[in-house]
C-alpha cells in the first residue's frame, strides 16, 4: 500500500497518499502533534482576523507597524533583526549563520555575466588593495542566484509577481566581516540592469539587498527545506517503509529519523520546483571543500555542522561495522540493496551524474551513505527549519513576496519605494503567521540521538547509542559556551534543538 507515486516532472517521486487523513497509525502524527497543529493555525488565523488583515490590499504605513503582532515578542533574535536589517554587516552575516548558509561560494574569477570592475568596489577594500588581489587572498565570495532565473511566478492583479535572479559579490575585511560589496539584480548584464555599490543612495543599496533577500527566502525555503529536506526525506522514509523489514537493523537504525515525515509532508505539499542535486551537496565535509568555505572566518554554521556530522559518522561507522562486519556482507544484502537503488531511480531519477549509488558493494560506502540519510533528516533540516521565524518573521529583512519590480535604473528609489516593494497588510500578516506557526517547538519534540522506543536488544548496539548521546551532550555544552561569548548566538546546531526527523 505504499507506493511510489510521480510528483511533478524531474522532481523525487512522492508517497501516493494524499489526504492527511488516510496516513497510517504508524507513521501519522501523535494525537498531541495533530491538536497542537490545529489550535496553532486557529490562534494564527483568530490574530488576522482580530487586526482585519484577512483580505487587506492595502500597503503599511511604516515598517514599525510589522511589530504589531503577539508573536513578534516571542523571539528576541527577531527583534535584533528588525533593529540590524539596513547594516551591511548583517546582511553578510546571514549568509553564513541565516536561513541559507547553502549558497554562497569563494569567488576567484567573477562570471562573465558579473562585469564588476576594479574602480568600482576600490573603495569598499582595505586601503591600497584591489579586487583581484583580495580574489587571490581568497577573501571574495560569491551568492549567485542564476536557478530562479525565468521562474513562473504568481499572478496578482493580471501582473506576475516580481522575481530576480542577483548576483552579490562580498568581502571579508580586515575585520572579519564579511560584507557586501556590489549587487546586480539581473542575470544579464545591460544599462537597465546595473551594479548597486554601498556607496549608492541608502535607498537604492537598501533595495538592491531587499531584493537579493527576496531571492534568498524563497530558495532556502523551496530548494532548502522543502526539497533538500522534506522531498529527500520522504524518498529516504519511503524506501526504507518498502524495503527493510522491521527486524532489519538499518530499519532499526533509520526508522526514528523518519517519524512523522510522511503526514507533515501530504500537509505542506503545494509547491513544486526543480533542482538537481548532487551527493557532493548533501555530504557536507565535501560540500564546504566544494565551495572553498574551509576557513571563512565566524562560519558557526560549518563549525556546528562539520562536528555533527563527524559525531553521526563515528555513530553510524560502529552501528554498521557491527552488523556488517565484511564488504560481502553488505553487497549480499538484497534489502539493503533493494533500499539504494529505490533512493536512486526515485529520489534521484536514475541520474548517474549526481553521484548518487544505486548499489553498494562496500562497508564504508555504507557508512557513508547512512551518515548522509541521518544528517539530512536532523541536522540539515534545523538549520533552515529553526531559523525561519527568527530571519523572516521581520518581513523586510526575507521577503518572500515582493509587488514591485526591481530598479533598472540609479537615483530614483526613494524611502517610499521600500513601503511600496513590501507585501501588503493581507500578505506580510500571513506570511508572518506561517513562519511563527512553523516555529512552534511541539510537546513531542525528539531531539536527535533520543530513541524513545528501543529498537535495539543487542548490548554493544545499546552501548553505541549510549556513546552517541555523549558526544551530543558534550557538543551541546561547547555550543552553549560559546554562544554566551556571542553578540549574535548561533543555537540552531545545538543538539538539544534539533529534532531527530523532518517533523514540521
Amino acid at each position: 500500500h505504499r507506493r511510489w507515486e510521480e510528483y511533478a516532472d524531474g522532481m523525487a517521486y512522492i508517497l501516493n497518499i494524499n489526504d492527511p487523513k488516510a496516513v497510517p497509525a504508524e507513521i501519522g502524527f501523535s494525537f498531541s502533534k495533530a491538536f497542537q497543529f490545529a489550535y496553532i493555525k486557529k490562534a494564527a488565523l483568530a490574530e488576522l482576523k482580530q487586526k482585519g488583515l484577512i483580505n487587506s490590499t492595502e500597503l503599511w504605513e511604516s515598517l514599525e507597524a510589522l511589530k504589531g503582532f503577539s508573536w513578534f515578542k516571542s523571539s528576541p533574535l527577531l527583534e535584533y533583526v528588525s533593529q540590524h536589517w539596513k547594516e551591511d554587516y548583517f546582511f553578510g552575516h546571514q549568509f553564513l549563520n541565516g536561513l541559507n548558509p547553502y549558497m554562497i561560494h569563494r569567488c576567484s574569477k567573477l562570471p562573465s555575466n558579473f562585469p564588476v570592475t576594479e574602480e568600482m568596489v576600490k573603495p569598499f577594500l582595505a586601503n591600497g588593495s584591489s579586487l583581484t588581489v583580495e580574489m587571490a587572498k581568497g577573501n571574495i565570495f560569491l551568492s549567485d542566484y542564476k536557478i530562479m532565473e525565468g521562474l513562473p511566478t504568481r499572478v496578482i492583479d493580471g501582473k506576475p509577481v516580481p522575481l530576480t535572479a542577483p548576483l552579490c559579490l562580498l568581502y571579508v575585511n580586515p575585520e572579519k566581516k564579511l560584507l557586501p560589496i556590489a549587487i546586480q539584480l539581473g542575470q544579464q548584464p545591460s544599462e537597465e540592469n546595473p551594479i548597486f555599490l554601498p556607496s549608492d543612495s541608502e535607498s537604492d543599496w537598501l533595495l538592491a539587498k531587499i531584493f537579493v533577500r527576496h531571492a534568498d527566502s524563497l530558495y532556502a525555503t523551496l530548494v532548502v527545506h522543502l526539497l533538500d529536506n522534506h522531498l529527500l526525506a520522504e524518498v529516504f522514509t519511503i524506501a526504507t517503509l518498502r524495503n527493510l523489514p522491521g527486524i532489519h537493523p538499518l530499519h532499526k537504525l533509520l526508522i526514528p529519523h523518519h517519524r512523522y515525515t510522511l503526514n507533515i509532508n501530504i500537509l505542506a505539499r503545494k509547491l513544486t520546483f526543480y533542482i538537481s542535486m548532487t551527493y557532493t551537496s548533501l555530504c557536507l565535509p565535501e560540500d564546504i571543500v566544494a565551495r572553498g568555505l574551509e576557513s571563512i572566518p565566524n562560519f558557526y554554521f560549518r563549525d556546528d555542522a562539520l562536528r555533527l556530522w563527524n559525531i553521526i559518522n563515528s555513530f553510524v561507522k560502529a552501528m554498521v561495522a557491527y552488523y556488517y562486519p565484511s564488504d560481502s556482507d553488505v553487497s549480499e544484502d538484497s534489502e539493503l540493496q533493494g533500499w539504494v537503488n529505490e533512493i536512486f531511480y526515485y529520489g534521484f531519477l536514475g541520474n548517474g551524474d549526481s553521484g548518487i549509488p544505486s548499489s553498494f558493494q562496500t562497508v564504508e560506502e555504507l557508512i557513508k551513505f547512512v551518515t548522509m540519510v541521518i544528517f539530512t533528516s536532523s541536522v540539515k533540516h534545523a538549520a533552515v527549519a529553526s531559523s525561519q521565524f527568527d530571519f523572516l518573521g521581520w518581513i523586510p529583512n526575507g521577503p518572500v513576496l515582493l509587488l514591485q519590480a526591481p530598479p533598472t535604473t540609479k537615483g530614483q528609489s526613494r524611502k517610499e519605494t521600500i513601503l511600496e516593494t513590501m507585501p501588503d497588510k493581507s500578505s506580510a500578516g500571513f506570511i508572518m503567521s506561517i513562519w511563527w506557526q512553523l516555529s512552534w517547538k511541539h510537546d513531542d519534540f525528539v531531539p536527535l540521538g533520543t530513541y524513545p522506543d528501543q529498537r535495539f536488544d543487542e548490548p554493544a548496539a545499546l552501548q553505541m547509542i549510549k556513546d552517541f548521546q555523549a558526544e551530543l551532550s558534550s557538543l551541546s555544552v561547547a555550543i552553549t559556551k560559546r554562544n554566551s561569548e556571542l553578540e549574535l548566538p548561533y543555537s540552531y546546531l545545538n543538539p538539544k534543538e534539533i529534532e531527530n526527523s523532518v517533523a514540521i
